[in-house]
């Protein structure tokens, strides 16, 4: 029977790969600023001991009962107790005068993929709102030549000479203006009360919950990788340990890239991902992690989870947390009660952590550490568990999208044990095949984070079934393949003849049909339910506050109707075909009766099919 041959002229056999993250490299070069231990009792932080607990005085005619702990004022009640409940998290925007000027068409493309990553990121994540203007802190080390470090002085920690040279505060190389600033002062003597103010409090920046100063710039690190899209890190925090500002350095060459239709959904991804990365998902946080699960005010009467890293007996080290167990079992399908997920063994630093998560086990994950085609990466929920194992945030997990891969395979899944046998998921030679999510045709390679497994990855040109550019690069009329937003890689090695097709199909595993959030960025509208919190923009050039672009939400993906031609087909398929082979079709049809099919073809024969090529299947 003849193979139907590769419709995609000049394909290279390398995969698609978009770059690696930076984020443990340059986080771990930041000090990050908190309020000075004690110093902090003011009403910008409410949830903190300091702040909440004011003490009340009773009357003399009748005198309180002795407490132990602090009682607090009905005003301060009222404050904590509307600050309890959780809102969508408010992350604005402000581009610092550091960042050079932007054409209009950079400036525009930069933004819109900004404004879409934080409108997703605040449609995800709830926090505890700051309830007044938000002021950063200074920090004390920087503006103080000495402190008063004698317990029994009134000044105790206190800044009693300041420096000379002291200038301004930074955020990742940002310049922070005065007025996001609160104030400082010195104590000149150790007994006065009384300050001398070296800098007046800013007026801090309203209606925030987390500072982003978006950097673009061509950077050294941004031309030594130059798939290096945009890297991060987090420079200031609460009292609690969560972080309130950070700086996104966005490399400013894929601003000019041409196919920018598609660069655009890169962009957002990888914003989406420093995003996570500064809004907690760090390793150098881990032991800031907070359990506020049986807490009736959420931040004030939480405590620390404890050791929560760990190493199993295979040596893989792993996150131990409550929600992210869970979300380990139910994903995996198994009841093992030591199934923390694991962290990635490459690029870690001295203290052996890393801030993502294996790849051989979480391959997809938006936390995972190479970043890759955007259709292909999902915003899962084991990470959102880990963001709600913070004790910061609540997570709206309704929006978290499938992670297909290994789902239902059991604990021992990604191992180093059984990753070498051939599976739904890896492979063993270099043979043609279709990535496990079916939107592209693919080779079976590994690469350094997969710890020499092998799984089937895109291949760098035209190997996208949903890309209808694609068909213009030259197809085969005898294949019969169609490109377009609902094609999918398939397994045969039909042919069109005139009266139909003839060959065999390989019918894959259900996920054709299961996931309804599966499609690639040609399928993506306007979500109809975007929450109407946006992202604001400021800048030190005098930017406006805008309206925040909506964040393009996945098309529900229909199942599948057999048009006249696939009934040809399925005749074709009953005559040739094994019981088997039938017995899958028709479970097919069941399960997928919306939508038509198209076939598309590869060249080679994948790792286990009993068909020499690989095909595309489409759907409408």
């Amino acid at each position: 029977m003849p193979f139907a041959p590769c419709v995609c002229i000049g394909i290279l056999l390398f995969p698609c790969t978009w770059g690696k993250c930076i984020f443990d490299q340059v986080q771990r070069s930041i000090k990050v600023v908190s309020p000075p231990t004690g110093q902090y009792a003011s009403a910008h932080w409410p949830l903190s001991e300091a702040a909440i607990n004011v003490p009340v005085t009773a009357p003399e005619e009748n005198p309180a009962p002795y407490s132990s702990k602090p009682q607090r004022s009905k005003r301060a009640e009222r404050r904590i107790e509307s600050m309890a409940v959780p809102q969508p998290i408010r992350i604005k925007i402000w581009i610092p005068s550091e960042s050079p000027a932007l054409s209009d068409w950079e400036r525009e493309r930069l933004m819109t993929a900004v404004d879409e990553a934080v409108n997703e990121v605040s449609s995800l994540l709830s926090v505890r709102r700051v309830p007044d203007n938000l002021l950063l802190n200074r920090d004390i080390n920087k503006y103080c030549k000495f402190i008063w470090r004698n317990s029994s002085t009134v000044n105790h920690m206190k800044c009693g000479r300041a420096k000379e040279n002291y200038r301004f505060e930074s955020c990742f190389g940002v310049t922070i203006p005065d007025e996001h600033l609160d104030g400082c002062a010195v104590y000149p003597h150790p007994e006065h009360p009384i300050p001398t103010v070296l800098r007046p409090e800013g007026t801090g920046v309203p209606d925030t919950d987390f500072l982003l100063y978006v950097f673009t710039h061509s950077t050294d690190k941004c031309r030594a990788e130059s798939s290096l899209l945009a890297y991060a890190a987090h420079c200031q925090a609460d009292p609690e340990g969560r972080p309130l500002a950070g700086t996104l350095v966005i490399c400013r060459e894929p601003l000019n890239m041409e196919r920018y239709t598609h660069e655009h959904y890169v962009q957002v991804t990888t914003v989406i991902h420093e995003l996570f990365h500064v809004l907690g998902f760090s390793k150098d946080l881990l032991s800031k992690r907070k359990d506020c699960s049986l807490s009736s005010q959420a931040g004030v009467d939480c405590w620390s989870h404890g050791q929560v890293i760990s190493t199993d007996e295979m040596g893989q080290v792993r996150l131990y947390s409550p929600t992210v167990i869970r979300a380990m079992q139910k994903h995996l399908n198994s009841t093992h009660t030591d199934l923390g997920a694991p962290l990635e063994n490459k690029d870690v630093g001295s203290d052996g952590l890393s801030s993502h998560w294996e790849a051989r086990v979480l391959q997809g994950s938006i936390m995972a550490a190479l970043l890759v085609e955007p259709s292909l990466i999902r915003i899962d929920h084991i990470t959102l568990a880990a963001l709600q194992d913070t004790g910061w945030y609540s997570v709206n997990f309704s929006r978290a999208q499938s992670l297909v891969w290994g789902e239902g395979e059991g604990s021992q899944f990604g191992s180093l044990s059984t990753c070498h046998n051939s599976s739904t998921f890896f492979c063993t030679d270099s043979a043609l095949g279709c990535h496990y999510l079916h939107l592209h045709k693919g080779k079976c390679l590994t690469d350094p984070y997969l710890d020499g497994c092998h799984i089937f990855k895109p291949l760098a040109n035209a190997s996208e079934c949903w890309n209808k550019e694609n068909q213009r690069s030259g197809m085969n009329e005898g294949s019969g393949e169609i490109y377009g937003s609902d094609s999918r890689c398939f397994i045969s090695n039909l042919t069109r003849l005139v009266s139909g097709y003839r060959g065999l199909v390989f019918c894959p595993d259900n996920r054709l049909c299961k996931y309804s959030d599966l499609a690639p960025p040609t399928s993506r509208q306007k979500a109809d339910n975007l929450l109407s919190v946006g992202a604001s923009i400021e800048s030190d050039h005098d930017v406006k506050e805008k309206d925040a672009t909506p964040q393009p939400s996945l098309v529900p993906f229909s199942s599948v109707i057999v048009s006249k031609e696939e009934i040809i087909v399925a005749a074709v398929l009953s005559i040739m075909a094994a019981f088997s082979l039938l017995s899958s079709a028709v479970l097919i049809y069941r399960k997928c009766s919306s939508a038509r099919v198209r076939v598309h073809a590869a060249i080679e024969p994948p790792y286990r099919s009993p068909l020499s090529p690989t095909q595309c299947i489409s759907r409408n």
